[in-house]
């Protein structure tokens, strides 16, 4: 493919928002034509089933339901989205990806990585993003934020214990994939946060 994938990861709270729209803002400055998108979601099914996901009125939800829910909108999300934006030379940004989900579902709820890849190759086969941008806070930093933001979402009102299995994934993924990985301390202020992430773009 023409363009370029990257992926933006972290737990709750980490400053995706922001930083994502500095790392578009980024992008854009260096002359890329950019797709800002997001997962679960991107498309107008996928954003009904992100919808479905997130909300607490489904708390209690069947981790394997939730699972194939994930792929279900990321099918879509990649044929109608990702895919043909990279064909045609843009580059997309995206607010998670299939590390999320070996990283909640896998992780968070415990299910076993070898189902989850099943499902990875069925939906996506080889592919993957060209970059990974892990924000990582300590999870009690991460949630405070998360908490200012008003009403949780059906994951942000999971225990403490379920995001340090998440982040813990997460640093994981991060060690056995160094190439593709950057991890950023986003626990230190914007600016710092956001001097890092320059830098690792600056070299793209």
């Amino acid at each position: 493919m023409k363009g370029k994938f990257i992926t933006v990861e972290g737990i709750e709270g980490v400053g995706k928002t922001t930083n994502i729209d500095f790392i578009h803002q980024q992008l854009q400055v260096a002359g890329r034509d950019v797709v800002l998108t997001r997962e679960p979601g991107g498309t107008p099914l996928a954003e009904a089933i992100r919808g479905l996901l997130l909300d607490p009125a489904y708390t209690g939800m069947d981790s394997t339901c939730e699972l194939q829910l994930m792929f279900a909108a990321r099918a879509e999300h990649l044929a109608r989205v990702v895919w043909p934006a990279l064909e045609q030379g843009q580059w997309v940004l995206c607010d998670r990806f299939t590390d999320a989900t070996y990283a909640y579902q896998g992780g968070g709820r415990g299910i076993d990585s070898g189902v989850i890849a099943r499902l990875e190759e069925l939906v996506q086969g080889d592919f993957r993003p060209d970059l990974t941008l892990l924000l990582d806070v300590p999870v009690e930093i991460g949630l405070a934020r998360a908490g200012k933001r008003g009403a949780l979402d059906r994951f942000e009102q999971e225990k403490v214990a379920f995001f340090e299995r998440v982040r813990n994934a997460y640093l994981e993924m991060a060690q056995r994939s160094p190439d593709r990985y950057r991890v950023i301390d986003a626990s230190l202020p914007l600016n710092d946060v956001q001097n890092q992430i320059a830098a690792i773009l600056s070299t793209y």
